[in-house]
């Protein structure tokens, strides 16, 4: 397939599988695209040919479904770009069939305010890759003490507002982002992690003692969390918790969504694939923040992705240059660079009939779109031509080496997966195609 551009001519996607999580659609049809919106879609468009004059792309009886929507990444630009940039990690995207991310704003100067949101646009304007948007910071310099200009930064395109990598640790602090922010109706992301128990390197059970490492208690997560639930009750603000990792968090927001709340959450990949055994032999590439968990959480994450309790699946990207990784366990920066494998690796719970296809294609699409009020993640007449054609059956395996990221920081090396992403689609742009 050869890129559509401006100007170009209107594209008809035929012989493809639609698959759209919104709608509930997974039937055999086509997708017709002009001006860089999806114009007509359905099982018997173009049933009597492609008519003259249009573009034809033949699927191959391939999926064609929206394209991925990635709500929690870290692109290093501005500050580190020697380990990631807006460009790089839009070609990563574009190769992991994600055509919109969402920057965390833990960057150098750091996102809190208005020239930070418009830096980020620009760039990823200039990018022309992926479409890019970007949290602001939820107080100033993420330093948890005060709040930002939370009306003023949504009004620029800030989508959501979070410390980063950091809890929003005072709960006054938190009290009063959450009532501010719901004047405004946005949300409050946090890391859900109580800063005084979390001075570890590692999951605190046996496999911590037997390596010597200090280590970081489930209830770290369940103690803020269940604070903070506590606090949206009270302030009726919106909340969501990023990237959990344990039983007991995902039984505490199961128990708020049940009451009510106003509360989503996301995980990642690496906490319903892998568990603290991964760290191995002090195996840096398995550290990450939160920690890997028992395999009674990697358990219980699984079946909060299957049952709905877990929202979104997001990569949560954190690329780290070798520097920063090939150091002793407990210096080593934790975080895993995911942009490329994060549809496989989601796909192994379509594969092991923990959750159908279009249910899994949700948790990466129409919710975090949802969540984050983003345009995208439906086929439907008048959305974006955001697409991305994938085969969910393509056995291969994981190689970092061979990453378009900057950073090669991933646990995964020579994991078999199944599934891989054929073409990317933005806007009605092809912006990546497989070399196969």
């Amino acid at each position: 397939m050869s890129g559509a551009k401006n100007g170009a001519p209107p594209t008809a996607y035929v012989s493809a599988r639609l698959l759209d999580p919104d709608s509930r659609l997974d039937a055999p049809g086509a997708v017709l695209v002009e001006g860089g919106r999806i114009a007509d879609l359905g099982p018997r468009l173009f049933a009597d040919g492609v008519p003259e004059g249009i573009r034809r792309v033949d699927c191959g009886g391939h999926c064609l479904a929206p394209g991925l929507i990635d709500m929690r990444v870290q692109l290093r630009e501005p500050g580190e770009e020697h380990k990631e940039t807006i460009v790089t990690a839009g070609h990563a995207a574009a190769r992991g069939g994600i055509t919109s991310m969402v920057a965390l704003p833990n960057t150098e100067p750091v996102i809190d305010d208005v020239a930070g949101v418009e830096f980020i646009a620009r760039r990823a304007r200039e990018a022309k890759l992926v479409k890019v948007y970007t949290y602001a910071a939820a107080t100033r310099r993420l330093e948890g003490q005060e709040i930002t200009e939370i009306g003023l930064l949504a009004e620029f395109g800030a989508r959501g507002f979070t410390d980063g990598l950091k809890a929003i640790a005072d709960a006054q602090v938190m009290r009063r982002a959450l009532s501010y922010a719901r004047t405004f109706d946005q949300i409050i992301v946090q890391h859900p992690e109580e800063p005084a128990l979390a001075d570890g390197a590692m999951n605190e059970g046996e496999v911590a003692t037997r390596l010597g490492l200090a280590g970081i208690p489930a209830a770290a997560e369940a103690i803020m969390i269940d604070r903070d639930l506590r606090l949206v009750a009270l302030t009726g603000g919106r909340y969501h918790a990023a990237h959990v990792s344990t039983a007991a968090a995902v039984e505490a927001i199961r128990q708020a969504k049940a009451r009510g709340l106003r509360v989503t959450c996301d995980t990642a990949p690496h906490y319903f694939t892998l568990n603290e055994t991964a760290v191995g032999a002090y195996r840096t590439f398995a550290k990450v923040s939160p920690p890997l968990r028992t395999e009674a959480d990697r358990q219980a994450i699984a079946e909060a992705v299957a049952d709905g309790t877990i929202d979104a699946i997001a990569s949560d990207h954190s690329p780290h240059d070798q520097e920063a990784k090939r150091q002793p366990f407990a210096n080593a920066e934790p975080g895993i660079a995911g942009l490329e494998t994060l549809l496989p690796l989601s796909l192994a719970l379509f594969h092991q009939d923990r959750l159908g296809l279009l249910d899994m294609l949700a948790c990466l699409t129409s919710r975090p779109a949802t969540i984050l009020g983003l345009p995208g993640g439906r086929l439907a007449k008048g959305a974006p031509a955001d697409l991305m054609l994938f085969d969910p059956e393509l056995p291969w395996l994981i190689d970092p080496d061979t990453f378009l990221s900057k950073s090669k920081n991933s646990p995964f090396d020579q994991h078999p997966v199944q599934g891989k992403v054929l073409a990317t689609v933005v806007d009605g742009r092809h912006i990546y195609e497989t070399e196969t």
